[in-house]
């Protein structure tokens, strides 16, 4: 009798850790499910609460939560980003910094610590490290143009300066993503420096396609007449 109760206790006991493991999991498609994860259980189910507790006026409570995150699931870089925000919310400026940094280099698709990097590298002249995480910004289709452009502007304001050149390696060495630069690029950068970009790629050996390169520059012509007439001489030659 007694054994039969301690079996069936187990059961329900196994059905309810279960039941939490699955509804921990259901959080990742559907995040409003987080509050109803029992505490102990939540893994998945705690970066969504800790993302929610950034928006509450408790800095504290935002801090716990995001502390929580990185303690169960420390390896995934957006879990630092958020530890980071919560840290500048409570007033740790300094360790927020360190922790944004830890994301930076773990997660290079991570928006909002590459984001920071650069501006950071900006701010120390580092505009090969600062061209490096515009990159890795301008891969991500969900980066806004204007962020792009207003960044672009700053990274690439040299001719032939370390940004352009630390750019150029990376065009250079990335053949599956030359659509995407040449389709977005004529869009956000600065005209002189994507048709530099472009020209010196080529010549060290870049393959483009010329009807994208033809709509480029239309792109630039719209943007700024002269460059825009430069680059279409010189893709005609490149084309021919």
């Amino acid at each position: 009798m007694i054994g039969g109760i301690t079996w069936r206790l187990a059961l329900f006991a196994i059905a309810l850790v279960t039941a939490g493991v699955q509804l921990d999991r259901q959080t990742e498609r559907t995040p409003s499910f987080a509050e109803s994860v029992p505490e102990p259980l939540r893994s998945v189910a705690q970066r969504p609460i800790a993302a929610y507790a950034l928006d509450r006026d408790n800095p504290e409570y935002a801090m716990a939560q995001a502390e929580r995150l990185v303690r169960r699931r420390p390896l995934p870089a957006v879990h630092l980003r958020i530890l980071a925000q919560a840290q500048f919310a409570a007033g740790e400026v300094e360790q927020s910094g360190l922790t944004i940094q830890y994301a930076a280099q773990r997660g290079w698709r991570e928006p909002l610590a590459q984001e920071t990097m650069l501006r950071l590298a900006l701010e120390a002249g580092d505009m090969d490290e600062a061209a490096r995480r515009y990159a890795a910004l301008f891969l991500r289709r969900d980066t806004q143009d204007a962020l792009l452009e207003e960044l672009g502007a700053q990274v690439l304001a040299e001719p032939g300066g370390e940004g352009r050149q630390t750019l150029i390696g990376i065009v250079d060495e990335g053949d599956r993503w030359h659509n995407h630069f040449l389709r977005r690029g004529a869009r956000v950068m600065p005209p002189d420096a994507f048709a530099e970009i472009v020209q010196e790629a080529s010549t060290n050996g870049a393959r483009f396609d010329c009807n994208l390169l033809e709509g480029n520059a239309r792109t630039l012509t719209q943007r700024d007449a002269a460059t825009g007439t430069s680059f279409a001489e010189a893709i005609k030659a490149y084309c021919e």
